[in-house]
C-alpha cells in the first residue's frame, strides 16, 4: 500500500522523507507509454514502450525485474485503463492521478520529464490517488452506465413518437399522461397496424385513464400522413429494440453481481429486513437489488427515503463493497461526491463557498434521491423542506444529498440499520416547536404592550 507524505526534522530544518522507495511513474499516451523507475534499479531507468498488449506485458515484466511495488500513472482519456487493469492483476499497487494535480512545473514539457516527475512525487508520497473500484466492480459499472445510455436513447425515441403524433395533429399526449402506458401503447400500435378510426381506437382506453373515451376519440382525429406514419413506426421499432437491449443488460449485470457477491465475506452483516416501498415500474431494473445490495454491504440502504432499486444498482456499480476503507472519513467521501461547498478562505475571511462544477456519478444519484423526498411525510422530507425554506430548492437538494451520503457511509461502515430518529425531527415535533416559539413571541409582545400602557 502506497504511503502518504511524511515530514521529518533535521538539523537544517524540515524535509520530506522518501516513503515509497519502490515506486515508478508512467506517462500515458495513445501510442506510447513512458515509464520511469529509480535510477538505482536500471541503467536505462526512463524507457518508452508501445501501447499494444505485448508492450503492456513488457512493462509489467520490467517493473517486476526492477522490484517495483507501487506505480503512479496519469488518467489520460481512456488510454490508461488497459494498463491499469493489467498492473492491478499483476499485484502492483496502482495510483491513478489527476493530471492537473501532478503537472510538471520544473522542466520543459516532455514525456520523459513527466514520467520522472510522477515517479519523484510518488516517492515522497505527494500523489493524491483517484478513487477507482476493483476490476470486477468496473465490469458492473461499465454495463450499468451502458444501461443508462440505452434508457436515454429510449427516451429520445419516445420524444420522436410524440413529435410524429403532433405532426399528424393527433393530440394523444395531451389527453393521457404517458404514451408509454397501457393506453398509449395500445393505441399507437393499433394505428401502425392500420386502424385509423378514432371511435374504435378510443375503445382501447384503460379503465384507470382519467380522460373519457369521447375526449380520447376527439384527440385521435388526425391527418394520417404516410411519411409521418413511417417515422412513427421507425421510432416504435427503435424503442422496442432499446427495451430489449436494457433487458439483456439486466441479465448480464445480475450474472456479474452473483460472481461478485460470491467473493465477498460479510460476517458482520445484519439480517435482511425488506422494506415495503412503492417503486416505479418504468425502466426499473429487473434484479432483486435489495437482496444483492444487502449481500454486498451488509445492511439494507433501501430503507433510506428516496432510495430506489435503480439508485442502489448505480451506487453498487460506482462504489463497490469496500469504499468505506478507501475514504478515511465521511467528510472525504462527501467531498469526493461533490456535495459539499469548496470553501476558499483568505485573510481569515470566507470569500467563496461554491460547489465545484464537476459531475460525479454518485453525487448525481444522491441528488436524485434527495429530490424525491421533497413531499414525503418523513424525517428526511421534513429536513428537505426546512432546508428549502432556509436556502432555496437547489441548496436543499445538495444538503439532503449530503445527509443521505453520511447515512450510507455510517450504515455500511458500522453495519447499522437505518434509524430515522437520527435524521432530525418529524413534522409533528417541528410544528410543536413552532407553536412554542410563536407563544413566546406573543408573550414578549404582550409584555411590551403592558409596559407601553
Amino acid at each position: 500500500m502506497a504511503k502518504k507524505a511524511k515530514k521529518i526534522k533535521t538539523a537544517k530544518g524540515l524535509r520530506l522523507k522518501i516513503v515509497n522507495p519502490d515506486s515508478a511513474g508512467i506517462d500515458i499516451a495513445d501510442g506510447e507509454m513512458q515509464v520511469c523507475v529509480p535510477a538505482d534499479r536500471d541503467g536505462d531507468n526512463n524507457r518508452r514502450f508501445g501501447s499494444f498488449t505485448e508492450d503492456l506485458h513488457a512493462i509489467c515484466e520490467w517493473l517486476h525485474a526492477c522490484h517495483i511495488k507501487t506505480v503512479a500513472m496519469e488518467a489520460t482519456g481512456v488510454y490508461w485503463l488497459s494498463l491499469y487493469q493489467l498492473l492491478k492483476e499483476e499485484g502492483f499497487d496502482v495510483l491513478l492521478a489527476n493530471p492537473l494535480q501532478v503537472k510538471n512545473l520544473m522542466e520543459e514539457k516532455t514525456d520523459e520529464a513527466d514520467a520522472e516527475w510522477l515517479m519523484l512525487l510518488h516517492c515522497y508520497g505527494m500523489v493524491k490517488p483517484s478513487f477507482q473500484p476493483e476490476n470486477m466492480v468496473r465490469q458492473i459499472r461499465n454495463i450499468t452506465r451502458h444501461r443508462t445510455a440505452l434508457i436515454n436513447k429510449a427516451g429520445q425515441e419516445t420524444q420522436r413518437m410524440q413529435k410524429a403524433l403532433e405532426m399528424m395533429n393527433v393530440k394523444l399526449s395531451t389527453v393521457i399522461t404517458d404514451i408509454l402506458g397501457k393506453t398509449g401503447q395500445s393505441i399507437i400500435r393499433a394505428i401502425l397496424a392500420g386502424n385509423h378510426d378514432p371511435i374504435s381506437l378510443s375503445q382501447m382506453t384503460d379503465k384507470h385513464c382519467k380522460a373519457s373515451k369521447e375526449t380520447v376519440a376527439k384527440s385521435l382525429e388526425g391527418t394520417w400522413d404516410e411519411d409521418i406514419l413511417f417515422m412513427l413506426r421507425q421510432s416504435v421499432d427503435c424503442y422496442d429494440f432499446y427495451q430489449g437491449q436494457i433487458r439483456e443488460c439486466d441479465q448480464q449485470i445480475e450474472s456479474l453481481i452473483v460472481r461478485y457477491t460470491a467473493q465477498i465475506d460479510n460476517d458482520g452483516a445484519r439480517q435482511l429486513v425488506r422494506v415495503k416501498k412503492r417503486t416505479s415500474q418504468k425502466n426499473a431494473v429487473a434484479i432483486d437489488m435489495e437482496m444483492y445490495a444487502h449481500m454486498i454491504w451488509g445492511t439494507n440502504i433501501m430503507a433510506i427515503p428516496g432510495m430506489s432499486t435503480n439508485s442502489m444498482l448505480q451506487l453498487v456499480a460506482e462504489l463497490g463493497h469496500d469504499f468505506v476503507s478507501k475514504f478515511d472519513t465521511c467528510a472525504k467521501f462527501c467531498k469526493w461526491c461533490n456535495i459539499v461547498p469548496n470553501n476558499k478562505i483568505t485573510g481569515g475571511k470566507l470569500v467563496s463557498s461554491h460547489i465545484p462544477k464537476r459531475k460525479n456519478p454518485v453525487g448525481i444519484v444522491l441528488r436524485v434521491c434527495a429530490n424525491t423526498v421533497k413531499a414525503e411525510k418523513s424525517e428526511m422530507g421534513a429536513y428537505f423542506r426546512r432546508m428549502k425554506a432556509r436556502s432555496g430548492h437547489m441548496q436543499a437538494i445538495v444538503a439532503t444529498a449530503h445527509k443521505i451520503a453520511r447515512i450510507i457511509y455510517a450504515m455500511v461502515k458500522y453495519k447499522q440499520d437505518y434509524d430515522p430518529t437520527k435524521v432530525g425531527c418529524d413534522e409533528k415535533e417541528l410544528l410543536i416547536r413552532k407553536i412554542e416559539r410563536t407563544k413566546k413571541a406573543l408573550q414578549r409582545l404582550d409584555d411590551r404592550l403592558r409596559e407601553a400602557s
